[in-house]
């Protein structure tokens, strides 16, 4: 599959995805079955995780967005951007961020860095995906879908410039 100049090969089928989802999502209840946790999806990028999962989610919870990039074309550029912020007060929370990719973990560490200094009780990150760089740096993610070499992947909620987050499976560029 090309997209823009790139091409791209199946990594990941949407069977799988779904699949690994119900089991981070079964996972995650039995954790916070006596809690009420925070949803903190990061957008753009984790959408289409974020929406489902949460439909396999079934104890209460609640959910609000962040918005924060670090991306330029296939290359995370280092500099982190908070587009959209969290408004509401975290103190004493127990927060779950959802993150479709850790790469670096350069955002994902300020997101945690950030909401541990607005009082959070407690704060784990679910990631449907974790590149080999994140593994380096043992970068904290507690349920993780999918392990990943340091490679370009779209799909699902992951895009090149803009383009292919609609795709229903991940993709790796060739």
């Amino acid at each position: 599959m090309k997209v823009k100049d790139l091409e791209f090969k199946k990594l990941i089928t949407a069977e799988r995805i779904e699949k690994k989802i119900a089991s981070l999502g079964h996972q995650i209840e039995k954790d916070y079955q006596d809690k009420v946790p925070l949803f903190l999806p990061v957008l753009n990028g984790s959408f289409m995780f974020a929406a489902d999962l949460m439909k396999v989610i079934t104890i209460p919870c609640r959910i609000s967005f962040v918005k924060i990039s670090s991306y330029a074309g296939t290359v995370s550029t280092g500099q982190l951007k908070t587009l959209i912020g969290h408004d509401e007060s975290l103190f004493g929370l127990d927060v779950v961020i959802i993150e479709d990719i850790v790469d670096t973990g350069l955002t994902l560490q300020k997101i945690m860095d950030e909401l541990k200094g607005l009082g959070a009780r407690s704060v784990e990150t679910v990631a449907l995906l974790r590149k080999s760089p994140a593994r380096e740096k043992n970068i904290e993610v507690k349920y993780v879908g999918f392990e990943l070499e340091d490679e370009f992947v779209l799909g699902y909620g992951l895009d090149y410039d803009g383009l292919g987050r609609n795709l229903k499976d991940i993709y790796r560029k060739v």
